[in-house]
């Protein structure tokens, strides 16, 4: 159903961020929808939370696990899984990010943004309409047509579709009118407001949440690159405005206490990687795709190894980096050659899916501590590297496509050296000799290819930025070609025939449906309308994605 929100609690209690407290529950933590005000602030942990993965497993990070394996970040341990075939599952799993939109930002974001302004705490106001901006996207980006002008609406109980092209237009105008709040100087102590209510991603930083709304607009131009109205110097203005530097990285923290909600989605802790059958599987392994690229044996990086896979990647007990094929899973390959967990358990004797009792032989996003990427300075400087090349201006885009690699470098190295083993270690020394490297970037700007910039930036979106990595595959229809007649995405091989998902009709996933619970239960109309009923919807291409 289309959640009531006149029923909407504030778990604020409950959320990953949550700091201790010594009030009441029912005095510290209000219903918004009562008459009741609270300090809008008070709602803003909530909704940073759900950025990532909240309290309740919802968001970002529930989701990828499904997404990834669209776009072979990831396989599952076991076979014949349905997101490893492009298909998808008559239940809410990987529908997550539609409950975090509606229910877990939603509400709480509209009465934070109503109350914000009431009190003309400006930055604050304009925050929420930053997080605004970036969930429409993310939102149509899942589903495509999705409920835009009937969302919050309490006196309805069905609600209207809305064609994703007004979705990306309503991403826009809320990202100029947040880009207005935040050059504006807020009143009732608003900057102090909006420090507290950070506490987990910028901590009040107004420039840096200016940075971020310069990005989501980036991305708003520049996912309609198959499209007639795209410009790419749109997207290099927007990109010269958004993050340059790791230190403007948005990134959820987490506390990581003794209360589960409070750690990382993806950590042992949590344990959120422990299952595997065919419908809702979560046991996920490294793909071969991946292993491929950063070992050398994919032919766009031939012989290239990276130093960066030991802080993505697992070895196995042979010591190398290998990966599981969709479809195939793990048991097909020789017990030595099963990439680790991605909680650093052993696979060599079995599917072993048991979550270990600490995070001591966990790294990157897997930790129970890990920061979360939500959008980042090497995100934008592959946008800038592809917009530059589009346009015909090689020198840009090398120079973008160069400092891409290098911030990855950088958002590694200042984030995630925990449990690397020493020698492994990355340093200025090992980034600054691999971009040295003629074979990843090349001396001649006309050298430069569009599948090293796609292919290097899959690599530094790998794991958290599976979204944005969709929505690129999307854009090449998974397999197209460049001028030269070359994959883009070289290397990278659907499911054979036989394996695709019976509904498919041998095509590939463009969209995830609506969430199943609420609309397919309560909505059937509507969805009978937009064609969300037929078994091959997910199949449907995006209108960011057609020409």
């Amino acid at each position: 159903m289309k959640y009531n929100f006149k029923n909407l609690l504030v778990l604020s209690a409950l959320i990953v961020l949550v700091a201790s407290c010594s009030k009441k529950i029912d005095e510290a933590y209000k219903n918004p929808n009562y008459d009741v005000k609270v300090a809008p602030e008070t709602l803003m942990p909530q909704i940073v939370a759900s950025m990532a993965g909240n309290y309740g497993g919802h968001g970002p990070m529930h989701d990828l696990r499904y997404i990834g394996a669209y776009v072979q970040n990831f396989a599952f341990s076991g076979t014949q899984s349905n997101f490893d075939r492009m298909g998808h599952t008559n239940a809410d799993v990987a529908q997550s990010f539609w409950r975090s939109h509606y229910y877990d930002i939603g509400q709480n974001n509209v009465k934070l943004i109503e109350w914000a302004l009431e009190n003309k705490q400006w930055e604050l106001a304009g925050v929420g309409k930053a997080i605004f901006a970036w969930s429409w996207l993310t939102l149509t980006d899942y589903h495509g047509e999705v409920i835009l002008k009937d969302a919050f609406n309490t006196d309805l109980i069905t609600f209207k579709y809305d064609t994703q092209e007004e979705v990306y237009m309503h991403a826009r105008k809320l990202s100029f009118e947040a880009l207005d709040l935040l050059n504006k100087t807020g009143e009732n102590g608003s900057q102090a407001a909006l420090a507290k209510g950070d506490a987990f991603l910028y901590s009040g930083n107004v420039a840096k949440w200016k940075k971020f709304v310069y990005g989501v607009l980036a991305r708003t131009h520049h996912h309609l690159s198959n499209k007639s109205i795209y410009k790419a110097d749109s997207v290099l203005y927007y990109t010269n405005l958004a993050m340059k530097e790791t230190t403007d990285d948005a990134l959820v923290k987490f506390a990581a206490t003794t209360v589960s909600a409070t750690n990382n989605f993806l950590g042992p802790f949590r344990n959120n990687l422990a299952s595997a059958t065919v419908a809702t599987p979560t046991a996920i392994r490294q793909s071969a795709f991946i292993a491929d690229l950063m070992s050398g044996l994919n032919p766009a990086f031939s012989g290239v190894a990276d130093p960066r896979a030991i802080y993505l990647l697992r070895k196995n007990t042979n010591g190398t980096f290998k990966g599981v094929e969709p479809v195939k899973g793990q048991l097909v390959l020789a017990g030595a050659d099963r990439p680790e967990s991605f909680h650093g358990v052993s696979q060599a004797t079995g599917t072993v899916n048991t979550a270990p009792a600490t995070d001591v032989n966990c790294r990157f996003i897997f930790r129970n501590s890990a920061p979360f990427p939500v959008m980042t300075a090497t995100e934008m400087a592959f946008i800038r590297a592809e917009a530059a090349f589009i346009k015909g201006d090689k020198a840009t885009a090398l120079t973008a496509y160069r400092d891409g690699i290098s911030k990855h470098f950088d958002l590694l190295m200042a984030n995630y050296n925990t449990n690397v083993p020493t020698a492994d270690l990355l340093t200025a020394a090992k980034r600054d000799a691999f971009l040295a490297n003629t074979a990843v970037v090349p001396a001649s700007a006309n050298s430069l290819t569009l599948p090293m910039i796609m292919l290097q930036k899959y690599i530094a979106l790998w794991g958290h930025g599976t979204m944005e990595t969709w929505v690129d595959m999307r854009r090449y229809h998974y397999t197209d070609k460049d001028a030269t007649g070359v994959q883009v995405y070289t290397g990278f091989t659907l499911p054979a025939a036989a394996d695709i998902f019976q509904d498919n009709g041998g095509k590939m996933a463009y969209r995830m449906r609506p969430r199943f619970n609420s609309e397919y239960v309560w909505n059937i109309n509507e969805l009978n309308r937009i064609g969300a009923t037929t078994i091959d919807y997910h199949t449907k291409e995006m209108w960011f994605s057609t020409k």
